[in-house]
C-alpha cells in the first residue's frame, strides 16, 4: 500500500516536472508594435540626413525643459517623487482650474496611457472599436489581454468617421471605443458634429478614448478636443502628450484627464516612480513655455502651405492635414519610395501598419528638410515617368 502511494507521488511530481509553460495563446496572436526606424539604422551615401519618419519637433525641445533638466542633472541619485500630484498641479493650472489635479492620470508616454486604460478597462471578454487607418497601439493592446478589437474603417477619400458604423458595431461586450483626432496617420480630423453624435449615441458603458496628442497644430474651425465632453461629464478620456508640439520624444512623459471617477480609478493601477526626475521637471516646465509652442505651430503652418504647393505643381497625391506631418500616395510601393528617399537623405514612413499600405507618411520639417523632401521627390517622380 505505502509503495503504490509512493508511486503515485512520484507519477504526480514527474508530471509537474515536465508541465510546459504557461503562455497566454492571445499574446502571439499579433506582433508588437513596430516603431519607425532611427538614425542608426540608416545606410545612405548622402551627407545630410533628415528624419521625417517619426513626427518629431523639427525646431528640437522646448528652451524652458532643456534648462529645467541642466538644473536637475546632479539629482540622478535621487529617487523622484513617487507619484504625480507636482505635475498634475501643474497640469490644473495649465488648464485653468477647469480640470483639478484629480482628473488627470500621466505615465511615461501618452502610449503608456493608452496601455494603462486597455488594463483598466478590457480583459478576454470584451471588445473595443478602433477606426483604420489608425495608430497600432488601439489594435494591438487590446491582444495583450485577450479582447477583441472591432476595425470600422474610415471612410471615403477624406477618411471620414463612420459615427453610424461604429454606434452599429457596439454591443453589451464592448468597453472603449477610440478615435483620434487629428488622426495618426491621415493628418485629417473629426468634426464637432461628428464627435457630438458619437459622444452622445454611446451607451454608458462604453468609454471614448479620444487622442488628440496633436491638437496643437489643429486649425479647422469645427475641430473640438475632448475638454468640452469630459468638463460635460461624458465618459471620455482625453489622452495627450509631451512627445509632438513640446519637443520631449527621447523623455517619455505623457499624461490623460478624464471625469474624476475615472481618472482616480485608472490611478489606482498606475505603478509608482512610473516617471523619472528628469522627465517630470520638463514637463512641468514646457508647460509654460507658450512662446516654443507658438513658433513651433507656426513653422508647421507655414510649412506645410509651402510644401502643398509644390506638391500641387507636382500633380501628386497627398492629403491636407491638420497635423504635422502629412500622407502620400507615391506612384512606387511604399517600400520602394522609402528606399529611394533615403538614397536622398530623407526618412519617411510606410504606414501599411496603420492600415494605409499603399501610403506613405511624412513630417513636417525645417525648409531646408522640406526642400530635400521636395527634390528627391521630384527625382524619384522623373524616374518612375521615364
Amino acid at each position: 500500500m505505502q509503495e503504490k502511494k509512493l508511486e503515485y507521488v512520484y507519477l504526480q511530481q514527474l508530471k509537474l516536472l515536465f508541465m510546459p509553460l504557461h503562455f497566454k495563446p492571445y499574446l502571439n496572436a499579433k506582433a508588437a508594435y513596430k516603431g519607425g526606424k532611427s538614425l542608426d539604422q540608416i545606410e545612405t551615401k548622402a551627407e545630410k540626413i533628415f528624419k521625417l519618419s517619426s513626427n518629431e519637433n523639427p525646431l528640437g525641445s522646448s528652451p524652458k525643459a532643456i534648462e529645467a533638466l541642466k538644473k536637475h542633472i546632479d539629482t540622478l541619485n535621487i529617487y523622484p517623487d513617487n507619484s504625480d500630484e507636482r505635475l498634475r498641479a501643474a497640469l490644473s493650472t495649465f488648464y485653468e482650474g477647469r480640470l483639478q489635479d484629480s482628473q488627470f492620470i500621466t505615465t511615461n508616454s501618452g502610449v503608456a496611457n493608452l496601455e494603462l486604460i486597455v488594463q483598466g478597462f478590457m480583459d478576454e471578454d470584451s471588445e473595443c472599436i478602433y477606426s483604420n487607418p489608425a495608430f497600432g497601439p488601439y489594435f494591438e493592446f487590446p491582444a495583450k489581454f485577450g479582447a477583441r478589437a472591432i476595425n470600422v474603417p474610415l471612410t471615403g477619400d477624406n477618411f471620414d468617421l463612420d459615427v453610424d458604423g461604429i454606434l452599429n458595431a457596439v454591443n453589451q461586450k464592448t468597453r472603449i471605443v477610440f478615435i483620434t483626432s487629428p488622426n495618426n496617420p491621415t493628418g485629417t480630423y473629426i468634426s464637432k458634429q461628428d464627435v457630438d453624435r458619437l459622444v452622445e449615441g454611446l451607451p454608458d458603458h462604453v468609454v471614448l478614448v479620444y487622442d488628440e496628442v496633436y491638437y496643437q497644430y489643429a486649425d479647422a474651425k469645427d475641430y473640438v478636443r475632448a475638454l468640452p465632453y469630459v468638463l460635460n461629464g461624458k465618459n471620455v478620456i482625453g489622452v495627450n502628450s509631451f512627445s509632438k508640439a513640446y519637443g520631449l520624444a527621447g523623455l517619455r512623459i505623457g499624461y490623460s484627464y478624464s471625469t474624476k471617477e475615472i481618472s482616480e480609478y485608472l490611478r489606482k493601477i498606475r505603478r509608482p516612480f512610473m516617471i523619472n526626475m528628469l522627465s517630470l521637471e520638463a514637463a512641468m516646465a514646457a508647460l509654460g513655455d507658450d512662446d516654443f509652442i507658438k513658433k513651433t505651430v507656426a513653422l508647421i503652418h507655414k510649412e506645410k502651405n509651402y510644401v502643398y504647393h509644390e506638391l500641387d505643381k507636382m500633380d501628386v497625391k497627398y492629403w491636407k492635414t491638420q497635423a504635422n506631418f502629412f500622407l502620400v500616395k507615391p506612384k512606387l510601393t511604399p517600400l520602394e519610395f522609402e528606399a529611394e528617399m533615403i538614397k536622398y537623405g530623407v526618412m519617411v514612413r510606410p504606414v501599411a501598419g496603420f492600415g494605409a499600405p499603399e501610403c506613405i507618411r511624412v513630417t513636417l520639417g525645417t525648409r531646408e528638410a522640406n526642400e530635400t523632401f521636395l527634390s528627391a521627390y521630384s527625382k524619384i517622380r522623373n524616374k518612375v515617368l521615364l
